[in-house]
């Protein structure tokens, strides 16, 4: 899923033995460089790409509902423009041997209503999301952070109140792990680690998320909300930094389509787009080369089969199509934005990773085609016997183009013994097709919710309450289950590899790319890194300045014009 922001200290990923960890950083806003103007209309307009699933950050699976979710509510911590895990509601935190740890929470944290942000908040929201009642899609990153008891309250084998989370009084968290994790920091940036109001809740229910019920503890507010249409965030009065806030309003837009969204910038209507059309990059990397933002980005974009779809439960099916999807077209010709070949789940630019590739990465295709062949005709396919599919994927020219690309390869290369059905879906559809195991294949991206391998490879546990995938390996679960003993960092990274591995022997799923971030924001919006890996921001980082030069260009109106 997502990303967080803002900047500084904390690099744990050493050794296990932990001698008082602990970390104290300076507090970082919306950095204005000194002699700039800024702008007196501080409203900004950015596409989120579609409509969000839920704004209910415990129920919440998507990049687009991060994106609000970083702005609405804050976790114990959040993650700097760079990157860095810094300071969110937590002060700072600190552990002596990686399984107890201690966050202190500042004084002056409130929820948009004016109550006190305190401890017993995290404590009751934790363990709504370990509650069975709650049904949160991401219950299982609570096992994933090895929080004492959170598999048996999941399964409903123990009370939420046994959950490893206590307040030691309202401004102190404790929190116990069944392992020792120099990484957990990370972790509490995540939306499903955000707290919620549990008066708000108690009082409406499911909607509890409406406009005029919703309460959090972001630098913005939910002030509107017309479903297709937009959703406008204000600025939360209360909210503890306020002060260094600089925009006032931040609108999201849910258009699908690359090319509206593109029209929408070029015209001045939004100031940031979701995504640059494939078939339009090259011209607008030529036309707007100063607005458009390059950058590796932490997530990978591969295909889905689910395992428990008898097309796919052989892996013969699965090693053949995975051989020959052919990379080099996809990358080079297809999207050609930069992205990199992927052959694994986790990027190897991931923090404690490394470079690992498998041997079939390196045959040449030609060979790689002949082998998938006989694997298909060893599993009973033949051209006039075909190994037919449904592939589904959500709204966007990007994921067609490619899909299009990819089933005419298939066809080719493996002399017609493949036929793949193209089905088409919006958003929230599409997500529930996937997470009810109503499908045979699928795009899939995921992106890390923290700069470790974990944040990938725990996705594809058997007991993984995201595993969309329905992936269940024995040596699979072994290998993540022994990187959790690793005494050094070295020896955490050949575990992570030797995950890896098991996924490409039983060809687990079918990886394609490691993505870039491709965006064009505006010259007038300041704030913005491009050395975030984790690619999400958060609108109080940002500013809107004044232009530098009074001359008009068609690309860059010098009227900052708002849609509305």
């Amino acid at each position: 899923m997502v990303n967080r922001h803002r900047s500084v200290l904390f690099s744990v990923l050493g050794a296990v033995a932990l001698n008082s960890l602990v970390t104290h950083t300076t507090l970082v806003a919306a950095t204005v460089p000194e002699g700039t103007m800024l702008k007196e209309t501080q409203t900004l307009v950015r596409n989120n790409g579609t409509e969000p699933q839920s704004l209910d950050p415990h129920l919440m699976v998507g990049v687009p509902e991060s994106n609000l979710a970083r702005d609405l509510f804050e976790g114990l911590t959040i993650t700097s423009p760079n990157g860095e895990i810094i300071p969110g509601v937590a002060t700072d935190w600190k552990s002596n041997d990686g399984r107890i740890w201690t966050f202190h929470l500042r004084a002056d944290a409130k929820w948009s209503n004016g109550d006190p942000v305190t401890a017993h908040d995290f404590v009751y929201s934790w363990q709504r999301v370990a509650d069975p009642k709650t049904a949160s899609p991401y219950s299982s990153f609570l096992e994933q952070a090895h929080i004492e008891n959170a598999t048996a309250v999941i399964h409903g084998e123990k009370p939420v109140e046994s959950l490893g989370i206590k307040a030691l009084d309202a401004h102190t968290l404790e929190i116990h792990l069944t392992e020792s994790i120099p990484y957990f920091p990370k972790l509490t940036a995540h939306t499903t680690l955000m707290p919620v109001h549990e008066a708000t809740i108690n009082a409406h229910g499911e909607k509890w998320t409406q406009p005029d019920n919703i309460v959090g503890n972001g630098a913005y507010q939910l002030s509107f909300w017309r479903v297709n249409d937009k959703i406008v965030l204000t600025r939360n009065p209360h909210y503890w930094d306020n002060q260094s806030t600089i925009i006032n309003e931040v609108t999201f837009l849910p258009i699908a389509s690359e090319i509206t969204d593109l029209n929408f910038y070029r015209s001045g209507m939004t100031d940031i787009v979701a995504t640059v059309p494939i078939d339009l990059f090259h011209r607008v990397k030529k036309e707007l080369g100063d607005e458009l933002h390059i950058n590796p980005k932490l997530c990978t974009y591969y295909y889905e089969m689910n395992h428990e779809a008898e097309v796919f439960n052989d892996p013969k099916v699965r090693e053949a199509l995975k051989i020959t999807l052919n990379r080099d077209i996809i990358v080079n010709r297809v999207k050609n934005h930069g992205e990199r070949k992927a052959y694994g789940l986790t990027p190897p630019y991931t923090s404690g990773m490394g470079e690992y590739a498998p041997a079939w990465f390196e045959v040449s295709y030609k060979e790689q085609a002949e082998r998938a062949k006989a694997l298909l005709k060893e599993a009973g396919y033949s051209k006039s016997n075909p190994l037919r599919f449904e592939f589904l994927y959500n709204t966007s020219e990007g994921h067609k183009k490619i899909a299009i690309a990819v089933a005419s390869i298939w066809k080719q290369s493996l002399d017609g013994m493949v036929e793949m059905t193209l089905t088409n879906q919006e958003w929230k559809t599409f997500l529930d097709r996937r997470y009810g195991g109503h499908y045979e294949m699928s795009s899939s991206g995921w992106c890390a919710d923290y700069d470790e391998p974990s944040s990938f490879l725990n996705m594809l546990k058997s007991d993984s309450s995201i595993n969309t995938a329905r992936y269940k390996s024995e040596a699979f679960d072994r290998a993540m289950e022994e990187v959790v003993l690793a005494k050094t960092e070295d020896e955490r990274s050949e575990m992570y590899k030797k995950a890896e591995a098991v996924l490409d022997q039983e060809s687990a799923i079918l990886p394609i790319y490691y993505y870039v971030s491709a965006r064009l924001i505006k010259p007038y919006v300041g704030g913005y890194s491009n050395q975030n890996t984790m690619d999400g921001f958060y609108t109080k980082d940002l500013y809107l300045k004044e232009p530098t030069t009074t001359k008009r260009s068609r690309n860059s109106p010098d009227r900052h014009r708002r849609h509305r």
